[in-house]
């Protein structure tokens, strides 16, 4: 479902371009590519998203090279 929002990339992109951007709506959060704005959006509820953002910044999902 494509929804009008305010789409934001994060300030640690660098500028790259390839990064994700995300929207905040009344219901939940919505992400999508960045260089692919017209493509497919994901939608997560506000507690799943969250939860995403604290195991991301407490490296859950850091790399293991």
């Amino acid at each position: 479902m494509k929804r009008d929002g305010v789409w934001r990339t994060s300030s640690r992109s660098g500028g790259s371009g390839e990064c994700v951007e995300v929207a905040a709506f009344a219901d939940a959060v919505g992400v999508r590519d960045s260089k692919d704005r017209q493509g497919a959006e994901l939608s997560f509820g506000a507690t799943s998203w969250t939860g995403f953002v604290a195991a991301t910044r407490a490296g859950r999902f850091a790399s293991r090279t």
